[in-house]
């Protein structure tokens, strides 16, 4: 019986594909494929498949939205654990929101926006989903998710059990935190908001979203910010001073509308992706003395 089978037939209630492409499942739109791909609906599944596979030595990566991915072109072996759409719940509690780590950033700053709360305005925006956030503390234009954070639930791959911590405890600092730098993994995240006007909420979302599809290239494949803004710089504006902006190697290009993303003209492979990143790191580096560092997670062969 092959991984795929024992796993289908020990846990029937959770969703399996088998030798699925990554490509469809991160914004960059590359990545090979993953032997075995599951979508757990809870924690209780997520917890089952985890002690599977390590009862059966099977590597295991647990992936969110793919916003924030650049997967190799030989894709992922093992299994491939997604808490997406079917890993999803937002519950509103007074001026609390807890939601589950599949969420999109984008739903939980709406349903803020329903209930009349403001603090989560700028993750409207934000195309990753809450676990992904939450690992490297998501923000944009002044916010993030360590001001209106109070506690999560976190997953420990040793002990195979959710603990929830503190927003004190989990190290959320400038795209870290404690869940990213141990390898655990964020299964939930409460927030603690405040009452506001609701149209002042909307505008205030209208407005960063206006700032957002003029500034970044959206209309492309991409992973977002491709670089961290490095202490005393800024990313695009050192990518831009070396002359960077539009070069490209194969399909993948550093975009002329912003330097800091780097984007898939429509027919880049991961390989294309990370020559460019180690040409525009390599550049950078010789003309001001400055190492980029990125901001993407990168998996697989």
């Amino acid at each position: 019986m092959s991984p795929a089978e024992m796993m289908k037939t020990q846990l029937p209630h959770v969703r399996f594909l088998i030798n699925e492409p990554l490509s469809k499942h991160t914004t960059f739109r590359v990545g090979g494929p993953a032997d075995v791909m599951a979508f757990p609906k809870n924690e209780e599944e997520f917890v089952s498949l985890f002690a599977l596979a390590k009862k059966e030595a099977i590597p295991v990566t647990v992936i969110g939205n793919g916003s924030n991915l650049i997967v190799k072109d030989k894709g992922i072996r093992g299994l491939t654990i997604v808490l997406g759409e079917d890993f999803s719940g937002i519950a509103v509690n007074d001026t609390e929101i807890t939601a589950s780590s599949g969420e999109l950033l984008s739903k939980i700053a709406r349903t803020a926006y329903n209930h009349s709360l403001t603090g989560l305005e700028f993750a409207s925006g934000i195309p990753g989903s809450l676990g992904g956030g939450m690992a490297m503390n998501a923000g944009a234009y002044g916010g993030q998710l360590s001001d209106v954070c109070v506690s999560a639930r976190v997953f420990d791959p040793e002990t195979g059990e959710i603990k929830e911590y503190p927003a004190c405890e989990l190290e959320l600092g400038y795209r870290t935190s404690m869940p990213l730098k141990t390898g655990r993994i964020v299964t939930s995240a409460k927030f603690r908001l405040k009452e506001g006007d609701k149209e002042v909420i909307l505008k205030t979302m209208e407005d960063l979203n206006a700032k957002r599809r003029e500034k970044q290239p959206l209309a492309y494949p991409s992973a977002g910010s491709t670089f961290k803004r490095p202490e005393g710089y800024f990313a695009g504006a050192l990518i831009e001073s070396a002359n960077l902006k539009g070069a490209s190697i194969g399909g993948a290009q550093v975009s002329a509308l912003h330097a800091g993303f780097i984007i898939n003209t429509g027919n880049a492979t991961a390989k294309d992706i990370l020559d460019l990143i180690h040409h525009v790191q390599k550049t950078v580096f010789e003309k001001h003395g400055v190492h980029l560092e990125t901001e993407v997670r990168i998996l697989g062969e």
